[in-house]
């Protein structure tokens, strides 16, 4: 297969890891820049270019498009559907798991755990909507955060109203949702290829932080997921669309809570965490993907 990896940064652990394993199973692979890309939009032949290079004879698009380039990175994978080119995750996917509120509402629809979460315009519905959550403490989301940036815990419902007045003074986009004490600053990441869990590991946070991601000082180790937690990730992945997907979630009093999807999960922390070859599972499973497709068409 010819495959095209969408990065900005083909020196990333993840984008380099997919390289690796590709070429490993014989395949040709190359990194592109998404941003170096541009687009001819016609009925009769569309076409991406990269530089002076038309893409014209790509099997299959993986890709890695990060949060700060969402939209152009997705409209030059549209593109590529476009040509009728296989992709890994597809841009109708990718965003909708990037926009925390559409994420959880579509997560709702298919009757998915999560934490009782809120969303409004005016502040003047602040105090209403910090006691539909439970009250103090609670958590405050930037709609499109990543990484743990822009999650904040609220200890008091004053300190609460605080941070929604300073958010909203700036026109940002936010999510107030249910604290779930009994996690304990711990999140479970569970790794979906295709319709299974390939690996999953508890992250727990440093001394003093919430948020346990692995960027935000955070340690990890492999956990086995129960039967309810791995039928729930493959659940919300399906849910979104999406076939690779980093499924976080809590143990919480009243069972697994999803607390975010990622279309673009890093392998780093995984892979060392578990000492599983994920990006060979990567590889594997569009393999599958793609004879299927030859098959069908024949």
């Amino acid at each position: 297969m010819k495959i095209v990896i969408l990065s900005r940064n083909p020196r990333i652990y993840s984008t380099h890891r997919l390289v690796q394993a590709a070429r490993k199973r014989g395949h040709l692979v190359r990194v592109v820049n998404p941003l170096r890309c541009f687009m001819n939009i016609t009925s009769s032949n569309p076409m991406v270019h990269y530089r002076d290079e038309a893409l014209n004879d790509v099997d299959a698009i993986i890709p890695r498009i990060g949060a700060s380039v969402t939209f152009y990175g997705t409209a030059i994978l549209r593109q590529f559907e476009m040509m009728g080119t296989y992709s890994l995750n597809e841009s109708t996917s990718i965003t909708r798991s990037r926009d925390k509120l559409r994420c959880l509402q579509i997560l709702s629809r298919s009757g998915i755990g999560l934490p009782v979460t809120g969303f409004a315009h005016s502040t003047k519905m602040s105090a209403k909507l910090i006691e539909m959550v439970g009250g103090a403490p609670c958590v405050i989301k930037l709609i499109e955060g990543t990484q743990g940036k822009g999650v904040i815990l609220a200890d008091t419902s004053k300190g609460a109203e605080s941070v929604i007045d300073g958010l909203a003074q700036m026109d940002a986009h936010f999510l107030v949702q249910q604290f779930i004490p009994e996690s304990n600053g711990c999140d479970i990441r569970a790794l979906v290829v295709g319709d299974k869990v390939v690996a999953s590991m508890k992250r727990v946070a440093k001394e003093g932080e919430f948020r346990a991601n692995l960027h935000r000082g955070g340690t990890a180790e492999p956990v086995k997921l129960t039967h309810a937690e791995q039928d729930m990730a493959i659940k919300a992945a399906k849910a979104l669309g999406l076939s690779f997907a980093g499924v976080d979630l809590l143990r919480s009093k009243d069972g697994p809570l999803i607390i975010e999807v990622n279309s673009s999960p890093g392998l780093q922390g995984i892979e060392r965490t578990t000492e599983l070859d994920i990006a060979s599972m990567v590889i594997e499973h569009m393999e599958q993907n793609i004879n299927r497709k030859a098959e069908y068409r024949g």
